[in-house]
């Protein structure tokens, strides 16, 4: 987005034991227990739950064995759901279970031979589509604030139910946070909202008080004011949660998981799925892309969109797209990008280094914007060389101070 004048803008995370990213985490989690193993596994793991069960189905094609109904078990636990009246409770809930292999249609797409047997063929992409991915200067971690402001207020939730802090929290919950911007800079915070499951002993009063001293202050600091609207528990009370209140299902929040709104998204999901599906590993590359170019201050805003036939192994199509911040031209930016980054599938899986069990730890809190060493396509390593290339541009700034660079 690159909007003149005042506006606000909305961006929404939910927490780790909300339904959808309940059956984000057990599909991950279905995926890491097949590449620790297996490397080259085909994967595409879809669960679905609601009271009392989960129900784990898709197409999984490896040479391991893992145990999905105590994979799924185990995640529940993880998660804190240790008790019926939390919304499922992991050793007693039913986990069902219908597992096919991948259809062989899709795989001689996939393989690095071809489906006529000519030596060297290259690995094609896992199925057609459009993937983005998308940065901004205006935060350190290249990330929009609303929604990096909402996963933070996730995770302090999660830390304080975890630690003990807020021993009546449970595990479902919800944030909002809206930004005010001006001429395309974050300003303020307008309004904060947050909604957390606790138990039926806790006054409302208290869990307001509590939520802004221990979770909204700390995590917002410096944006709120003395005008920023709160909203805590709005309804009042929100006991009854987790599959008990809701159905969740794989890849339902998917814009929670990318920009919170910002940029544009291809539709599909990650969760549940092999790299060597591009919904996933293009997705990444995308932002991979996109955060370099922030980096090396090619623009201010960077949006690029990556798009596949399934079989074929070089995209369809490249576009770079910088809202008009760009300091060289976006037809340069582009030349560049198809120059310096991975675009075929096993270029961009050797390179970010995908095959590994790490995905599970994504499938909350967003794939972007953290710190975390096994998020490779976090890396701003090609900064250096578009910067050179550009004709050494003045190191780019988040509020006045130096953007670090991965040398």
């Amino acid at each position: 987005m690159n909007k003149n004048g005042k506006y606000l803008f909305t961006s929404e995370s939910v927490f780790e034991g909300h339904p959808d990213k309940v059956c984000d985490q057990i599909s991950d989690a279905v995926l890491d227990a097949i590449l620790k193993h297996d490397p080259m596994g085909r994967v595409a793991c879809e669960c679905l739950t609601k009271t009392g069960m989960v129900l784990v189905a898709g197409e999984i094609t490896t040479k391991a064995y893992v145990d999905i109904p105590s994979i799924a078990r185990q995640t529940l636990k993880k998660i804190g759901y240790t008790k019926a009246e939390h919304g499922i409770e992991w050793e007693t809930c039913a986990v069902l279970t219908h597992i096919e292999e991948q259809s062989p249609d899709i795989a001689q797409g996939v393989n690095a031979a071809s489906a006529a047997g000519k030596a060297g063929s290259e690995q094609g992409a896992g199925d057609q589509g459009m993937m983005f991915g998308y940065a901004t200067d205006e935060t350190r971690e290249m990330m929009p604030l609303p929604i990096l402001l909402a996963h933070k207020i996730s995770m302090r939730s999660a830390e304080a139910r975890k630690k003990g802090i807020l021993k009546y929290l449970r595990p479902d919950g919800k944030c909002q946070v809206t930004i005010e911007y001006d001429n395309g800079q974050p300003v303020r915070a307008h309004t904060v909202v947050v909604s957390l499951q606790h138990d039926p002993t806790v006054t409302h009063s208290k869990i307001k008080k509590d939520v802004f001293r221990t979770i909204i202050k700390p995590v917002c600091g410096k944006w709120l004011d003395k005008n920023t609207i709160i909203y805590v528990n709005p309804t009042g009370k929100f006991v009854r949660g987790g599959p008990f209140a809701d159905a969740g299902l794989t890849g339902r929040k998917i814009i929670v998981d990318t920009y919170g709104g910002h940029g544009a998204h291809g539709g599909g999901a990650f969760s549940g799925k092999d790299p060597s599906k591009v919904d996933r590993s293009a997705a990444y590359a995308a932002r991979y892309i996109a955060k370099n170019v922030v980096a090396a201050g090619l623009a201010e805003k960077c949006e690029v969109q990556l798009a596949y036939a399934i079989g074929v192994a070089k995209p369809v199509s490249v576009l770079v797209h910088t809202f008009g911040t760009n300091r060289i031209p976006e037809k340069k930016i582009t030349e560049m990008v198809v120059k310096h980054f991975p675009l075929k599938p096993a270029d961009i899986l050797s390179h970010l280094k995908l095959r590994r069990p790490i995905y599970q730890k994504t499938a909350c809190y967003g794939h972007f914007g953290r710190s975390d060493p096994d998020f490779t396509w976090e890396h701003t390593d090609k900064a250096s060389v578009l910067r050179r290339e550009a004709g050494h541009l003045a190191k780019p700034k988040y509020h006045g101070e130096d953007i670090m660079l991965d040398e």
